[in-house]
């Protein structure tokens, strides 16, 4: 544990903590697992620090699309999350970590130290499963609005390879498919919740074109569904 005076940011006190038990495996592609205190709650984050030449295409809550990112973040927050401005949150939770640059920050209630990781032909995906609320994409309507319970299946993918716009796209809805699959064959009678976000970064092409394709029969569609599929499966079992 890092005994230096805390940088403070409004309500948030990040300490940095070196995490050694056994039962924690860090992500292989640039990830790390940080804890914080906020309002006396001990809470964690992962935090890629992909530096410049990356692009990232998600539904994050910050930095959502496709475009540039330096860094993604995954930040843990409590249930029945009180704050009515997760953007700036997410914000100040990166600039307490020197994060610089645009990035793409997600939240979870799940405990994000119980974080799986699963890894094919080079294609990475790490998961964090809240899966207590959870059901089918398509239902009937209900007609009310409001905020949404707890829940949040978040999925990062960190590719070696450029893809073009419409192959992050596809890189997407693969991630999408194989979660759905893997909660299926977990004996989960859902497709997701209704929080999920998913995070796909690649290198940037520059002036090239990037890989046309990243559908499930593609070379890297079907490595990242394999990883997506084998990290979200891990998880939904401990919790089905």
């Amino acid at each position: 544990m890092i005994d230096a005076p805390l940088p403070t940011v409004g309500r948030l006190v990040t300490r940095e903590y070196a995490i050694a038990s056994p039962g924690i495996r860090l992500p292989a592609q640039r990830g790390e697992l940080l804890a914080r205190q906020e309002d006396g709650l001990g809470l964690h984050h992962l935090v890629w620090r992909l530096g410049p030449g990356w692009r990232v295409c998600s539904s994050a809550v910050l930095g959502g699309g496709i475009g540039p990112r330096a860094w993604i973040l995954n930040a843990q927050v409590p249930g029945g999350y009180p704050r009515l401005d997760p953007e700036r949150h997410l914000a100040e939770i990166a600039a307490a970590q020197a994060l610089e640059g645009p990035g793409a920050g997600l939240m979870t209630a799940a405990d994000v130290t119980a974080y799986t990781v699963a890894d094919d032909g080079g294609a990475t995906a790490t998961v964090t499963s809240g899966l207590g609320v959870r059901g089918w994409a398509a239902v009937p309507a209900e007609g009310t609005e409001g905020p949404l319970p707890p829940g949040t299946v978040n999925i990062v993918v960190v590719l070696p390879v450029a893809l073009s716009d419409a192959a992050l796209v596809n890189a997407v809805a693969t991630a999408t498919e194989a979660k759905v699959q893997a909660l299926v064959e977990a004996g989960l009678d859902c497709s997701g919740t209704p929080t999920d976000a998913v995070c796909v970064a690649a290198p940037d092409p520059g002036d090239g074109p990037g890989e046309p394709f990243a559908g499930p029969r593609s070379r890297w569609g079907a490595r990242l569904a394999r990883a997506v599929h084998a990290a979200v499966l891990e998880g939904a079992l401990r919790q089905s």
